[in-house]
């Protein structure tokens, strides 16, 4: 499937599932910018991935949860590549703690960067996207968001919040060619869960069916289907890339 000529943005996409999923758009012909916020070396790595393969990436660092800045860098990017095709809303953070002693400030940062980034994307991306009739947004969900987790409200609540997002964006472009879907991942091996002790792995995995962690490719897989063409009678829905930990 090709999308030559198409321009994404992937927020977060210097790491882990961002990562992934700028290689895989970048195979299918898209010009990908990989947004980042701290970690400039990862991007680059990221990039040069890409270009030693032949496709082609550039860097935007800027912060979903600051309207400010985000606005001014879609536009900017707008500006230089001409049109604004894909965006995929990935950038996520997490505070985790038990409800009864979580500051308000780790509830406010992780809806800031996991919800409100995802509107302040998406909407600066949609203009764009509306002018020339053709569009795909994907957002990244989580298991989380729809089974719930102890310790993990902040980010249950953020990650929920992306299906309504996700129906109700879907519901209004949907006359203009513009396709909004969400992909749900359960337990990615990505580095943070790497970095868990072996006997949580095997715990985790006893959850899921099929007995194994995911891949970061496992869920840029899902992402190419709904930004190509086989999917495009397709909005408003979650694809889960789980295991079969949640049905």
């Amino acid at each position: 499937m090709s999308l030559t000529g198409k321009n994404a943005l992937v927020t977060g996409g210097s790491r882990g599932i961002g990562r992934a999923v700028c290689i895989r758009l970048a195979t299918m012909g898209v010009h990908v910018f990989i947004n980042y916020v701290s970690n400039p070396k990862a991007a680059q790595e990221t990039q040069k991935i890409i270009t030693d393969a032949g496709g082609s990436a550039d860097l935007l660092a800027f912060n979903v949860a600051d309207a400010v800045q985000a606005q001014n860098a879609i536009k900017g990017l707008i500006k230089e590549a001409g049109s604004l095709d894909i965006l995929v809303n990935n950038a996520g953070i997490t505070r985790d703690g038990l409800m009864a002693r979580m500051k308000e400030d780790d509830w406010d940062a992780v809806l800031d960067t996991n919800l409100k980034g995802s509107f302040i994307c998406a909407k600066a991306a949609a203009r764009s996207m509306m002018k020339k009739r053709w569009g795909r947004i994907v957002n990244i969900s989580s298991v989380i968001g729809f089974a719930g987790n102890a310790g993990q409200v902040n980010y249950a609540s953020a990650k929920a919040g992306m299906q309504g997002l996700t129906k109700s964006m879907a519901r209004e472009f949907a006359s203009r060619n513009i396709t909004v879907n969400a992909v749900a991942p359960g337990y990615i091996l990505t580095d943070m869960t790497r970095d868990l002790p072996e006997e949580i792995q095997e715990k985790i995995k006893a959850e899921i069916p099929l007995a194994s962690l995911g891949s970061p490719d496992d869920v840029a897989g899902a992402v190419a289907y709904l930004v190509g063409d086989d999917s495009a009678y397709i909005t408003g829905q979650t694809i889960h890339v789980n295991g079969g930990m949640y049905m």
